[in-house]
């Protein structure tokens, strides 16, 4: 079975680039559907949800390929309209390909998605807001029938700033007729990514990153060549590292203006962090202190996905430190495994309470869900011993290599492949 060892007790120095981002290239790639011609991505990560959606586009008759590190993809073959039930398991936003199909070509089929298990996550703002732009969704049995011979734009008032929600329905709005706003819109910097991706193409957008996004639909869409913004959860993984081993670390393309709340929690516990033009620096010496309490909550507030890799990072704090986790009800999945390690944390409901302690153990844990497994490694860093990280296909999901890049930063950290799970790279 696959899995990361990680000797901990050795402070980080290195550099590593950060990936574009996961959670910026999944929408644009549905979003490609709507050129019916060639988009060149750059900087597009390799990860099994980038390959999930890639098998989602071939199943509909697209083209992909990837050329001298770029992703091309050929959406002008597309006939088909439904997505089968094996492939909408595969990860949680394939749910946003509705709103493209159904934008493109009047009608669509698919199943709910899958994904981590991190609590429900309904898509039922997804499927009002296009039922509001004239869609007909029946839903039976697991499976949405969506028809619209032709969408109408119009305002649609979000009940809360969904990521998905907003995506789906900004890419659908550029195949309706008329203008559409998206009210308590999400403002996360992936929401700018995807309207930057759909400007490219020719599309009338703006907005994103307040909480109104406008898009006059109905202008044809065009291939386009654009490059993805850095992962700026991947950015968070790797300055918890260093929070975590000590040491001195530099991430290039970080930015952060996307990790601001990220930066001001690791500031607090004692680190130095420094940023330019050209990426990020981070510095830390010395036990960290606990922080003022962390409560996830939509951008531009702590990122519940930064959750666990921050709460790994503190694990050897002097202090207590309390996290309240707002967006998902099951995102403390990973408290059992960094407990293994010697980790102090009580949980109640929401709120996670972590009480520091001088030493944590090299242990064997799994990782339960994609940002736990990168937390177990961020722990394991500071564990005396050796620590075995196992379940690497959810850490596949968003990271292209997780091992190497902590390797780049100093770690002593390796993969081992048995075969099943393996993650291919290329």
């Amino acid at each position: 079975m696959s899995c990361i060892l990680v000797e901990g007790g050795k402070r980080l120095a290195g550099e590593v680039e950060i990936q574009g981002a996961k959670n910026s290239v999944l929408p644009i790639l549905a979003a490609t559907l709507l050129s019916r011609d060639t988009c060149v991505l750059r900087g597009c990560p390799h990860l099994r949800d980038v390959e999930a959606s890639l098998e989602i586009l071939r199943s509909l008759g697209c083209g992909a390929q990837w050329r001298e590190g770029c992703l091309a993809v050929d959406t002008a073959p597309m006939d088909r309209t439904e997505i089968s039930d094996a492939l909408m398991r595969e990860m949680r936003s394939s749910a946003i390909f509705l709103g493209a199909i159904l934008s493109r070509c009047g009608q669509a089929t698919l199943s709910y998605p899958g994904g981590c298990e991190l609590g429900p996550r309904p898509i039922d703002l997804h499927l009002s807001g296009l039922r509001q732009m004239g869609a007909e969704i029946e839903e039976e049995g697991g499976v949405l029938r969506c028809r619209a011979a032709r969408l109408r734009g119009c305002d649609v008032v979000l009940s809360f700033p969904s990521v998905g929600a907003t995506e789906n329905l900004m890419i659908a709005a550029c195949g309706a007729e008329g203008v559409t706003r998206i009210v308590n819109a999400a403002r996360e910097p992936e929401i700018a990514d995807l309207q930057g991706f759909l400007r490219a193409c020719g599309a009338e957008v703006s907005g994103a990153g307040s909480d109104c996004v406008t898009v006059a639909g109905g202008r044809p869409l065009h291939g386009c060549t654009y490059e993805i913004m850095p992962d700026r959860i991947a950015a968070a993984t790797y300055l918890c590292a260093a929070a975590s081993a000590g040491g001195e670390v530099r991430l290039t393309r970080a930015r952060e203006e996307h990790l601001s709340a990220v930066t001001a929690a690791l500031r607090e516990a004692g680190c130095v962090i420094e940023s330019d033009g050209g990426g990020i620096t981070c510095r830390c010496g010395g036990r960290l202190r606990a922080v003022s309490p962390v409560r996830t909550a939509p951008y531009p507030g702590f990122p519940t996905d930064a959750q666990a890799l921050l709460m790994a990072a503190l694990l050897r704090s002097r202090g207590t430190t309390v996290f309240e986790e707002n967006i998902f009800t099951s995102r403390y999945r990973h408290v059992d495994e960094l407990s293994r390690m010697g980790g102090v944390i009580r949980v109640s409901g929401r709120v996670a309470v972590v009480t520091g302690t001088e030493r944590l153990r090299g242990s064997r844990v799994r990782s339960t869900d994609l940002r736990g497994g990168a937390a177990l490694c961020v722990a394991a860093l500071a564990a005396e011993g050796t620590s075995e990280i196992r379940g690497l296909h959810h850490i596949d999901r968003g990271y292209e290599d997780l091992a190497r890049d902590l390797r780049l930063l100093g770690a002593e950290a390796v993969r081992t492949d048995s075969g099943e799970n393996q993650h291919e790279s290329g």
